[in-house]
């Protein structure tokens, strides 16, 4: 089990994501569009730098949903290995057996 502090603040950061993903959206479309001045471009990056860093999208870390564990993560089941392997044995998880011999 993660700490309870850790699994918050990632919480925290899908929100803040969810939050200002339109924000952060709009205003990288200025700085990457070619054809706008070189000073709208220059005031919209550094109204970028003012959005909080956590609301990034490349700050986010996956997270086994059960449990918190941020390594071994399975993406297309959202749990990590050892829940996965949990679940399997007491089948849980449909078209999943644990082989045993």
């Amino acid at each position: 089990m993660a700490k309870k502090s850790m699994v918050e603040r990632e919480k925290k950061r899908e929100r803040l994501v969810a939050k200002y993903a339109t924000k952060r959206a709009s205003l990288k479309e200025v700085i990457n569009d070619q054809s706008r001045p070189m000073e709208e471009r220059f005031k919209a990056s550094l109204k970028l730098a003012e959005l909080p860093r956590n609301s990034s999208e490349t700050r986010l870390h996956n997270r086994c949903q059960l449990t918190g564990r941020p390594h071994a993560y399975y993406r297309k089941l959202k749990l990590s290995r050892i829940m996965l392997r949990e679940l399997g044995s007491f089948g849980q998880i449909p078209g999943m057996v644990k082989s045993s011999w």
